[in-house]
């Protein structure tokens, strides 16, 4: 008889068995003191709070949010 060899393991991630997805999401909202606002998305969390300090630092804006979207 042959043995038969343990089955890799697959990492879990935290979406579950959602397989659409590969990262998690993260939009930087930057708000400006006249009522605009400019988004940008980022699928690395890092990158996307070094731009948020980046942008809060400019005199012309209000403020800057990192929100994980997906």
């Amino acid at each position: 008889m042959k043995s038969k060899k343990p089955k890799k393991q697959k990492k879990q991630t935290t979406f579950g068995k959602d397989r659409r997805r590969k990262h998690h999401h993260w939009q930087v909202v930057v708000y400006y003191p006249d009522g605009e606002k400019f988004a940008r998305v980022y699928t690395d969390h890092k990158k996307a709070t070094d731009f948020a300090k980046r942008q809060k630092r400019s005199p012309m804006v209000k403020s800057a949010r990192v929100v994980q979207v997906a």
